[in-house]
Order: C-alpha cells, then sequence, then structure tokens
C-alpha cells in the first residue's frame, strides 16, 4: 500500500472516528435536552396530581360536611294534641245529672263505633209513664270526637274547632226545626254554643236542645230533648236547656280528668278517621230509643 494510500485511509478513520463522536455527543445533548422536560413533565404531572386530589379531598369534605350536597328538607311539624285519649262516655255525667235528666234510664246504652282513642258515645231513653195523666219523655245522647294532630291536617285543636263550628251549624239546620235560637255559652271548654228549637213530631211538640263545646282538640255534642205525650204538659225549654249546659260541663271535666287533669299532650299521628263527618241533631222518638250505633260525629237522629 502506497503512502498516499495509507494517508488517505488515516484521514477516512480520523473522519470516521470524529463523525462517531459527534454522534455520540449529539445523542447526550439530545439526552441531556430531554432530561428538564421529563422532570418538567413530571413535576407538571405531579401537581396536577396533586391540585386533583387536593380537589376530590376537599371534595370529600364538603360532602362529609354536608355543604355540596342538598339536604333533605325537614318534615313539618305541628303542635301536639293537647288530649291522647276519651273518657267512658256512659260515665261521664255523675248519677244526680242522670236522674235528673233521664231518670228511668240510668245505665246509659254505648255506642258499637267506640274507639277509645278516638270517639265515643252513650245514649239514654227515659220514658215516665203517669198512665191517665200521661207521660215525659226525655232522650239524652252525649258524643265525643277527639282529633290529633298532624303534618297534613293540622293541629287537633285547628281541626276541632273547624269540627265544633260545623257541628253548631248543622243543629241549627235541622229539618223541620222551629223557633231555633243559638245561644253562646262561657266557662264551658274553649268554646260552647246551645242551639235549641221546637219539633213537632206525631207523638207531640218535643223541646230539642243540642250543645256543642269544645275542650283543646276534643269535641263534645249533647242531644237532650223532653216532650209530655198523651195529654202531659210540655217540658219547659228553659229548664231542659240549663239542664244540659250543666250536663256538658260535666263531660268537658270527665275529658280533662282522663287525661290526667292536664292538657300537655302526647305525639301526634293522624286524625280521626271519620272527621269530617258532619253531626245532624234530631229528637228521637219515645216509641224508639236512640241507637246506640250512633258515631261521636253524628247525634243519634229520631223518626217520628
Amino acid at each position: 500500500m502506497s503512502e498516499g494510500t495509507m494517508q488517505r485511509a488515516a484521514q477516512r478513520d480520523d473522519r470516521a472516528k470524529r463523525g462517531m463522536r459527534g454522534k455520540r455527543l449529539s445523542r447526550v445533548l439530545v439526552c441531556a435536552a430531554a432530561v428538564p422536560a421529563v422532570l418538567i413533565t413530571a413535576a407538571c404531572s405531579s401537581d396536577s396530581g396533586d391540585a386533583k386530589g387536593k380537589g376530590s379531598d376537599g371534595g370529600a369534605q364538603q360532602s362529609a360536611g354536608g355543604s355540596t350536597k342538598p339536604s333533605a328538607s325537614a318534615s313539618p311539624t305541628v303542635q301536639a294534641a293537647a288530649y291522647t285519649k276519651l273518657p267512658d262516655a256512659c260515665a261521664v255525667l255523675s248519677k244526680k245529672t242522670l236522674t235528673d235528666l233521664v231518670p228511668k234510664d240510668t245505665s246509659g246504652k254505648k255506642g258499637s263505633s267506640d274507639d277509645p282513642s278516638s270517639r265515643a258515645s252513650c245514649s239514654w231513653s227515659s220514658l215516665d209513664n203517669n198512665g191517665v195523666k200521661g207521660s215525659q219523655f226525655r232522650w239524652l245522647n252525649v258524643s265525643l270526637l277527639r282529633f290529633d294532630s298532624d303534618s297534613t291536617r293540622g293541629a287537633g285543636d285547628t281541626q276541632a274547632h273547624t269540627y265544633f263550628g260545623q257541628q253548631v251549624k248543622d243543629a241549627a239546620a235541622v229539618a223541620g226545626a222551629q223557633n231555633a235560637k243559638e245561644i253562646p255559652l262561657s266557662g264551658t271548654g274553649a268554646e260552647a254554643t246551645a242551639v235549641r228549637y221546637d219539633l213537632k213530631k206525631k207523638e207531640g211538640l218535643f223541646k230539642q236542645q243540642t250543645v256543642v263545646a269544645r275542650v283543646e282538640n276534643v269535641v263534645v255534642t249533647l242531644d237532650f230533648n223532653g216532650a209530655g205525650l198523651a195529654g202531659e204538659k210540655t217540658p219547659d225549654a228553659d229548664d231542659l236547656t240549663k239542664a244540659a249546659e250543666g250536663a256538658i260541663k260535666e263531660v268537658v271535666g270527665a275529658v280533662s280528668s282522663a287525661n290526667d287533669g292536664s292538657s300537655s299532650g302526647g305525639s301526634a299521628t293522624s286524625a280521626p278517621s271519620k272527621s269530617a263527618s258532619p253531626s245532624k241533631s234530631a229528637s228521637t222518638s219515645p216509641s224508639k230509643s236512640a241507637s246506640s250505633t250512633a258515631s261521636p260525629s253524628k247525634s243519634a237522629a229520631g223518626k217520628g
């Protein structure tokens, strides 16, 4: 090999070596340049992850605190009913009172639809037969209806107030009633009204008294009528009304006593299932005693 050839070969090798060193340097520079980018990318990724994590943690904390979720609206509440039970309707009047009002029947007949928690009724029918001198007839019915507080229907005493007004209205609207008169009463529960009228039937002229009273969440309806039969003198309406007013005060007192004499009530649940039924007061025939099946929401209706 000539010297020239050897020199050219050496030059090629030298160029090749420089080329290889250049490539290695380029790769090193590329890698060196790539490192910060990777680090930056990693850092960015780390920050993004941290932010996301913190956001998630914050969301969880907010969720746990209940601030990010709408809380369920609280159920509407109403004042608890004052009275939680009713007395035995056949035991709300004293023996003396019953003897004065219905002397021939002081035991009474309990309503078949009674429910100790919400409704009760009792009726008495008395016929004092004086032979050829005629007879004195008396009929008495006591009905009690209790209202529970309810989130839909409202407070028990409010429901009772509405029912009280309906009872008074119905008592004054009995078909055939004559000389009807409403008498507001004081000192008898939260509110009370007496409705009296005359009702002419085939047996005679009946003097009807219906007294309605509300005490807290309980409504008491007392029907009392009398008639003189077969020539006997017609009883005095004022006397009958006075007797009925005294009797309903006893009933109101019995309701309070049944609840330990106080008006601090129990829990409110539901209203009586038949509270919407209007009452219709009417006198009964002496030939037929008052039906014991009359519900407290309806005073027993008579037949002439």
